[in-house]
């Protein structure tokens, strides 16, 4: 076979379904093996990072590895963003990038970039191909790095000339890898010594991250807090992984956090952390953060442990494998949780609620996620941008099922929601797919509404449109005396309608309060993508808000919007 024709029988081996690609000069030979394919469906993104964020929101909906292919040069550095949100976040992802022939690497040949060397940093590995009779294993390997241990993006560069070339197709069955051998056991002692630790605690507190999501762990963290009756927290990738209507589960902890949540970590004597990193978002201060607590972490990388917060208990493996031993323990001798500990969470989930103030004339932020709630009843894929209303979405909606709240959480990309969505889409297509942005972050990939109306995907663009680049004005407005340098949109925009309409899809446009739920029913009852221009208030601040830098138990608080604080 060819090369590019290996390549494509490699990708069918691994179950791929769907590729999103852009063609290029030193892909065509790939092209060419695609035209007649039948068996892998081709998405033609309108532009390269759309398709790095398509195949990311693919691998987060199915937990299955997503895959994007463009050209050389600019094709191959566009999906640069894509690639470093993936990592950031770990989601499997196989970006394949056509390169100049292998005469011309190093002599500066037209479209050529070093993408092995650029994307070094943002991937779990990556290959230049080299020879033909390679290329086979090399995909082999790349599928089974970025879907074990921690996944994450792994990218394959081939020269044009290697596609061209003639080998025999011979596909191994089994990969060894000497140097990479992922833990997923975790150690029989260390787990006894954490569950003893949370026997013994007071006030245990169990804070779950998106590498529970990732194990597709969800069904025995349940379990889990069901049968130990311990208080529960999830970070914002970890959405999903808890119903909302749990007992003691306390929502998002960390900067926009809830306040109980945020509590419970600062008087917390014993945390068990699992599948989570301890982000900056999520600590404010790390040498404030826990101060009175034991921590259990748990986590698949043993590079995350001592990382941001030290560990006293370290567990190395897979969450799922780490909560059945748990379970299995738990069970022989129930850990009991005190009453008192149980009664301060409910007291300060009473005293300090999700607030905000209507008014009657505009429509709150607040309110989309809440009339969303009503009319989903949880059974939705969300996918957010970045921004207030990412914050917002992550503060109100309640969410009820693993792998259905998709946003970018590390890297904090703008621009990554439509064409996630749109990967959702395609992968789910029986799920009710909803893509929430600001008025900011849709126009840095609006160009997928091509991809969307082309490919048929129903998915409901909801633009929470505050005329702001909202995130960055709520700092301004804070922490730097008002000076709105640069943030202002409302000058800007363009008629989001109209827009709608260019590309051959439904527009509407929501600006009262009184027709916000009828119309977002009758949005969510069409057959077909719908672009949802919401005019929501402009200056609504997403509390309560830890400052950056500040401690769990200093929050900004939306009644006073003064840093404030029950806790010493």
């Amino acid at each position: 076979m060819k090369g590019s024709q290996i390549l494509i029988e490699a990708l069918v081996k691994e179950g791929v379904e769907i590729i999103f690609g852009y063609p290029g000069g030193r892909a065509l030979e790939i092209y060419d093996a695609l035209f007649a394919e039948k068996r892998i469906r081709h998405i033609l993104v309108r532009h390269e990072q759309g398709a790095g964020h398509a195949a990311d929101g693919y691998a987060r909906a199915t937990g299955k590895t997503g895959v994007c292919l463009t050209t050389s040069g600019p094709g191959a550095t566009n999906l640069v963003t894509a690639i470093a949100t993936a990592y950031m976040d770990s989601a499997p992802l196989v970006a394949i990038t056509g390169q100049v022939g292998t005469t011309q690497i190093g002599k500066d040949a037209f479209q050529e970039a070093d993408m092995t060397g650029i994307t070094m940093p943002i991937t779990k590995h990556n290959y230049l191909v080299k020879d033909v009779s390679e290329l086979a294993r090399t995909v082999k390997e790349a599928f089974h790095l970025a879907r074990t241990g921690r996944p994450g993006p792994v990218l394959i560069d081939i020269p044009s000339d290697i596609c061209k070339q003639n080998a025999e197709f011979k596909y191994p069955e089994k990969i060894d890898l000497p140097n990479y051998k992922p833990t997923l056991r975790g150690n029989p002692r260390q787990i006894k010594q954490a569950v003893e630790l949370l026997r013994s605690a007071e006030r245990p507190l169990v804070i779950a991250g998106g590498g529970v999501n990732t194990a597709n762990a969800a069904k025995e963290l349940t379990e889990f807090i069901q049968i130990t009756g311990m208080p529960v927290t999830t970070t914002l990738l970890g959405l999903g992984l808890i119903p909302p209507d749990t007992a003691g589960y306390l929502g998002m902890p960390g900067m926009h956090g809830l306040v109980a949540a945020n509590y419970a970590l600062c008087e917390a004597d014993v945390i068990f952390a699992l599948g989570m990193r301890f982000d900056d978002r999520i600590t404010g201060n790390p040498n404030l953060f826990a101060r009175q607590a034991k921590i259990i972490h748990a986590d698949i990388d043993p590079a995350e442990i001592n990382k941001c917060v030290p560990a006293d208990v370290p567990i190395i493996g897979d969450a799922r494998e780490i909560l059945k031993e748990m379970l299995a323990l738990s069970k022989k001798t129930k850990i009991a949780v005190r009453a008192e500990w149980l009664q301060q969470i409910a007291k300060w989930q009473k005293d300090f609620p999700l607030t905000y103030t209507k008014d009657g004339k505009t429509i709150k932020p607040q309110q989309v996620c809440e009339v969303l709630n009503n009319l989903t009843k949880g059974q939705a894929v969300y996918i957010t941008d970045v921004g207030t209303h990412q914050m917002f979405a992550a503060q109100y909606l309640r969410i009820k099922s693993p792998r259905h709240f998709l946003s970018s959480g590390g890297l904090g990309t703008m621009g990554f929601a439509l064409p996630a969505a749109m990967g959702a889409a395609a992968a789910c297509p029986k799920e009710q797919i909803i893509c929430l942005a600001g008025d900011g972050g849709i126009q840095m990939n609006i160009q997928e509404l091509g991809t969307i109306a082309t490919n048929k995907l129903p998915v409901k663009i909801l633009i929470i449109n505050n005329r702001w680049l909202g995130m960055v004005r709520q700092w301004q407005e804070l922490f730097y005396q008002e000076h709105y340098s640069h943030t202002d949109m409302a000058e800007c925009q363009p008629n989001f309608l109209k827009l709608a309409e260019a590309y051959g899809i439904k527009g509407v446009q929501i600006e009262s309060p009184q027709n916000l739920e009828k119309q977002l029913q009758e949005v969510l009852a069409y057959k077909g993508a719908v672009l949802v221009n919401i005019l929501v208030a402009r200056a609504e601040n997403v509390l309560p808000m830890v400052p950056a830098g500040g401690a769990l138990n200093k929050m900004l608080l939306p009644k006073t919007g003064v840093l404030t604080g029950v806790l010493k």
